[in-house]
């Protein structure tokens, strides 16, 4: 690697593992700018490997979806924004597996939508990974249906230690970051997370092989994860309330709470006053240009908190580059490791 690239490699031990996001110390501590080769396990921390490995029998409750980390950002305070852009993620096996639970989903009784009719059937699906195709394949357990999908890796769950010492379980989205479930978080994209406490606090699991919007089942096709990414620091400049994404032709709010209308009042909202200020806009000329031209693609309506994402692309902010072009940046550095690889 280039002596101008800082490179940190690291895979936990499954004793190392965190199970949520604030209340667990540092596992490295690295300079913005690094690149973070990371292994990440899968929601089920790699237990369920066939149709036969029900959840509720082999994974222990509450014990699910371990995130790698926390890293501590060196020079991060509460106040900045810490971004971190996704150079790759790629599946670290050739299988990959999904499962119906009684309780979690969209189209169940939950805890919190109690009904008196019976819950769904707990079920898993195994999915054939072809890394080099593209492909994952998937195949129906009561048929002999099949079908290839492409293979558009993206992680469900990524964030920074909450505020007010907080520890937040990792299978909740909120302000900081988690499991926010939004198949944007793939490779090319920059997230950014208003830091929270010292060192920001970084972490991120939850892989999936792909995943349609809103994860209507409450899984996606989940999945081991070789993910590279790379952070950095914006000091100052005003709060990020919430997670916000970048890619190279759209900048994104996300927000994240019950019920699924509030969620996408707090996106939009974001959106709207973060894009009156880029434009110099007044907020209801921003609102109006986001009502036409803007885009609401579904994270997920099946975690304890719903996530809805607000979407905008590109091309209506001319000669604009957010967060002082970090995102470009952060692309560049990529690119520079990848082809030294």
């Amino acid at each position: 690697m280039s002596a101008d690239l800082t490179v940190v490699s690291y895979r936990p031990d499954p004793s190392e593992w965190a199970w949520a996001f604030g209340g667990t110390p540092a596992v490295r501590r690295v300079q913005p700018g690094t690149v973070l080769e990371l292994y990440t396990e899968d929601c089920f921390g790699g237990r369920v490997r066939g149709v036969d490995d029900l959840p509720s029998q082999v994974c222990e409750f509450p014990y699910l979806n371990p995130v790698t980390g926390p890293f501590h950002v060196e020079g991060a305070e509460p106040g900045d924004t810490l971004a971190v852009h996704f150079v790759s993620i790629e599946p670290a096996r050739d299988w990959a597996v999904s499962s119906t639970f009684p309780h979690f989903g969209a189209l169940t009784a939950t805890h919190t939508t109690a009904m008196l009719h019976p819950a769904l059937e707990e079920r898993v699906w195994v999915y054939e990974v072809d890394r080099e195709r593209r492909t994952v394949r998937y195949s129906a357990r009561r048929s002999d249906f099949t079908v290839e999908m492409p293979l558009d890796p993206m992680h469900g769950t990524v964030g920074v230690a909450p505020g007010g010492f907080e520890a937040r379980q990792t299978i909740t989205p909120d302000a900081h970051g988690g499991n926010m479930d939004s198949p944007e978080l793939r490779a090319g994209t920059t997230v950014y997370f208003g830091v929270n406490q010292p060192g920001a606090l970084f972490a991120l699991g939850d892989g999936h092989c792909r995943q349609g919007e809103g994860e209507l089942c409450g899984t996606a096709v989940e999945a081991a994860m070789d993910t590279v990414v790379v952070v950095d620091l914006v000091k100052g400049g005003g709060p990020t309330l919430w997670p916000r994404f970048e890619t190279d032709d759209a900048i994104m709010s996300t927000g994240s709470t019950r019920p699924l209308e509030d969620a996408y009042r707090i996106s939009q909202q974001d959106l709207v006053t973060w894009v009156a200020a880029e434009l110099r806009l007044d907020e209801l000329d921003a609102y109006q240009l986001l009502s036409q031209a803007g885009e609401a693609p579904l994270a997920n309506v099946v975690d304890p908190n719903y996530t809805a994402v607000a979407k905008l692309a590109k091309t209506y902010l001319p000669g604009v580059q957010v967060y002082d072009g970090v995102h470009e940046r952060l692309r560049e550095t990529g690119r520079a490791y990848l082809s030294q690889r």
